[in-house]
């Protein structure tokens, strides 16, 4: 198993692709602190994961926007393991709401507050754990292909992804040094529980903008972090994997290709 006693912190881990990175690392030996915003999310995300035969999974409720919460799940996560090998930075406030004009200036802040500052603080505190127990780790990032082609009505969301981008080559430069590697996986379309409150006609439309004809799984973007987090290739470092089905490759859906 590539993560066998390997401690993983993965924010979000309570529903949707969260869940499912956590659920990997599981399965692959790591003992998870599974992270969410309140504790009925975290609690009934430890109850799934004890139903499906997943073990070793550690709950903690924090919101990552708020520092002394980040503070105190870090402090828990030293005295019960002593160390963190692997932080997955999954959580997301999604920032869907009014276009550019009509945006309200504490709504941008409270998405960049999540997205990035939580991040920022969620990923200090793991790299001075990390340095204190003299730990190579690793860090993934999940960002958005949204940061390089925009979509409509989610200025705060790109902005905080697209902030992501250049923390992660920041990260990268400064603790590749240090024995810390810093990488990212960028989604595109992802089918969570959102999808069940589309249309069928809606769900097809999109799908007719990935070349592939399909949205990517939890499981395929676990995989993909995985991938990252692993010492499959231990050079990997400052890396931005795209995995949105070949969405970001194509200038048009075929359907509008004319």
């Amino acid at each position: 198993m590539r993560f066998e006693n390997k401690v993983v912190l993965v924010t979000g881990a309570v529903e949707n692709t969260g869940f499912h990175i956590a659920s990997l690392f599981l399965k692959e030996g790591a003992h998870v602190v599974i992270n969410g915003p309140d504790e009925r999310l975290t609690q009934s995300a430890a109850e799934r994961l004890t139903h499906l035969g997943l073990p070793n999974h550690f709950p903690i409720v924090a919101d990552i926007a708020d520092a002394e919460q980040v503070k105190r799940m870090f402090s828990t996560i030293e005295s019960q393991f002593g160390r963190i090998d692997v932080l997955v930075n999954n959580a997301a406030h999604q920032g869907i709401g009014d276009g550019f004009g009509d945006m309200a200036i504490d709504f941008f802040k409270e998405v960049i507050q999540v997205n990035l500052l939580g991040t920022f603080m969620v990923s200090q505190h793991a790299v001075n754990l990390m340095l204190a127990k003299h730990t190579k780790g690793v860090i993934v990032n999940i960002g958005s292909n949204v940061s390089t082609r925009a979509i409509h009505k989610r200025t705060a969301y790109i902005a905080s992804k697209g902030g992501l981008d250049a923390l992660t080559n920041s990260m990268a430069t400064d603790l590749g040094p240090k024995g810390i590697r810093v990488n990212m996986v960028a989604p595109g379309y992802i089918n969570t529980d959102r999808w069940e409150k589309q249309t069928m006609e809606a769900v097809n439309r999109r799908r007719r903008n990935i070349p592939i004809g399909r949205e990517s799984t939890g499981v395929d973007i676990a995989e993909a972090v995985a991938f990252l987090a692993s010492d499959t290739v231990t050079s990997l470092n400052g890396a931005r994997l795209v995995v949105d089905g070949g969405c970001s490759a194509q200038h048009m859906p075929e359907d509008i290709d004319v």
